[in-house]
């Protein structure tokens, strides 16, 4: 069974990554995504938008897929439905990513645990922009 790591470890990660790749990010400032990304811009990360069919979202150039991105990024955080997640985790782990977050709501037990199996540290079900302001990051 799937358990996410403790708040002092969730805490460390937000302390190390700079760069987060989010899928699923909305250019509409009424979605969560949206809302969610700017507020962790505005803590200092680089947010990376994972959005077919759009330029550019919060000043930063828009990937339809994290295999384009062509810089590395130290965390992929994902706004899709639990259903849509195993091609993000393939993704993942061809791509070398070290830490994947599923937002709120985004649950996929299975993918989770072949993520960690692939050496990926997972949080899942969970808000980075409320973890970040919960755990005094």
């Amino acid at each position: 069974m799937f358990t996410n790591p403790s708040p002092d470890q969730i805490r460390s990660l937000l302390q190390r990554v700079k760069t987060i790749a989010v899928v699923g990010l909305s250019p509409r400032p009424d979605r969560p995504s949206y809302r969610v990304s700017r507020a962790m811009q505005g803590f200092g990360y680089r947010i990376v938008p994972v959005r077919p069919a759009v330029a550019e979202i919060l000043g930063e150039k828009a990937w339809a897929r994290l295999s384009e991105i062509p810089f590395a990024v130290d965390m992929v955080d994902v706004f899709r439905a639990g259903d849509q997640i195993d091609p993000i985790v393939d993704e993942c782990i061809a791509l070398g990513v070290r830490h994947l977050w599923l937002q709120d709501g985004v649950i996929n037990e299975a993918a989770a645990a072949r993520a960690q199996a692939a050496g990926i540290t997972v949080v899942m079900d969970r808000c980075v922009w409320r973890d970040y302001m919960d755990l005094a990051v």
